[in-house]
């Protein structure tokens, strides 16, 4: 054996006793607030019938844990199966247990530490060549505790049973020995030690008569719960399918805000990008008023193309020779330079057709920060 599975072992045996009573405390706890006649009549209660000879005759009792009420009384000797056809159904099926005299039993009290708890039976049975005149193979024997003792102290009763007593006792009472589930005495006050003292291999199993019921009902139960386990399941994956498609939605919504925010962006910075080009040149407003008040009289323009930071002036005039210096020093432009040969009017005005170009130039900071700082304030007007 392994050092863990002798551990393993050690838990198991310190835990089970522990869980056992807990469980047993837990179950008497619940009944107690069950009447008596309701638990004999669920098959809850721990009943069983006590037998007795007694002057003669075989009486029976039912011991229902306070009080022992009177069943029958038989002339003895008697078999097991005359006793059955007397009884009831439902008692027929309680266990039986014959009661000793207190004169026939030992009986020793003892005071032991509160740790013996999980193991009484085998502490107890360590105390019985010192307790009583006989060694623990010479007697069967059971433990009834007593409460607590203070300080961490248990106070229990060893009761015992002489073998050589136990076989004459099988003697007597002839086929009952092997029909009985059990042997308890009587204390001083003629009450049941709640003991069993007949050994294990001895004692008659009895079956539980509510043991098919409790087997389906604890089957429905585990049924059940596999039933709400499942439907728990179920609704946890509605829930979770529930929440995913919830996200995705609120992801494609995003996406989507996420798309419309970048158009917006890039039409604000498509915007901003033409304001800035716009603000580094004069407007065409501007050229025109410029063109204006620099180009003599008698002088005619046929078009007027700005390309990228070119410009182009095509027309006629009086005076198409001295163009270039009338248009050489203006801020807006620079580089008039005429394109190709002046050409005379057929007309017979006295003008000649002109090509000029130019070259844009930038706006002094000062000017170009004006207008921009005038896009900047219209667009935080248009912002919501």
């Amino acid at each position: 054996m392994t050092a863990w599975q002798d551990s393993l072992r050690q838990v198991q045996g310190r835990i089970g006793p522990g869980a056992g009573r807990f469980l047993r405390w837990w179950r008497q706890s619940l009944l107690a607030w069950v009447p008596v006649r309701w638990q004999w009549a669920l098959g809850w209660s721990q009943t069983r019938l006590l037998l007795q000879p007694q002057e003669g005759q075989l009486q029976v009792w039912r011991d229902v844990g306070e009080r022992l009420e009177p069943v029958v009384r038989l002339p003895w000797p008697v078999q097991p199966a005359d006793l059955d056809r007397v009884l009831e159904a439902r008692l027929r099926s309680l266990p039986r247990v014959w009661l000793l005299a207190d004169s026939q039993v030992l009986r020793r009290n003892l005071r032991l530490p509160a740790a013996a708890a999980d193991r009484l039976h085998a502490v107890v049975g360590y105390e019985i060549d010192r307790q009583t005149p006989f060694e623990a193979s010479q007697v069967s024997y059971d433990v009834r505790e007593r409460g607590s003792a203070g300080e961490g102290h248990l106070q229990v009763e060893l009761v015992a049973w002489p073998l050589r007593q136990l076989e004459a006792w099988r003697d007597q009472v002839g086929a009952w020995a092997d029909a009985l589930s059990g042997v308890d005495a009587l204390d001083a006050q003629g009450q049941p030690l709640q003991v069993n003292l007949l050994p294990q291999a001895q004692r008659q199993q009895r079956p539980d008569p509510m043991r098919r019921w409790n087997l389906l009902i604890g089957l429905a139960a585990v049924v059940m719960l596999v039933l709400a386990a499942v439907q728990l399941l179920d609704n946890r994956r509605a829930a979770a399918d529930a929440l995913r498609e919830q996200v995705d939605r609120s992801a494609r919504s995003a996406r989507g805000v996420a798309s419309e925010r970048s158009q917006l962006q890039a039409l604000l910075d498509g915007a901003a990008f033409l304001e800035k080009q716009r603000a580094q040149r004069a407007s065409t407003v501007e050229l025109w008023n410029e063109l204006t008040q620099r180009l003599p009289n008698g002088t005619y323009l046929e078009k007027l193309a700005v390309e990228n930071n070119n410009l182009q002036l095509i027309g006629l005039s009086s005076e198409a020779s001295q163009l270039v210096q009338l248009l050489q020093d203006a801020p807006q432009w620079r580089k008039v330079n005429l394109t190709g040969v002046l050409q005379a009017d057929g007309a017979g005005s006295g003008r000649d057709r002109f090509t000029l170009t130019a070259e844009l130039q930038p706006l002094p900071a000062a000017a170009a920060a004006a207008p921009a700082k005038e896009a900047a304030d219209a667009d935080a007007k248009r912002a919501p």
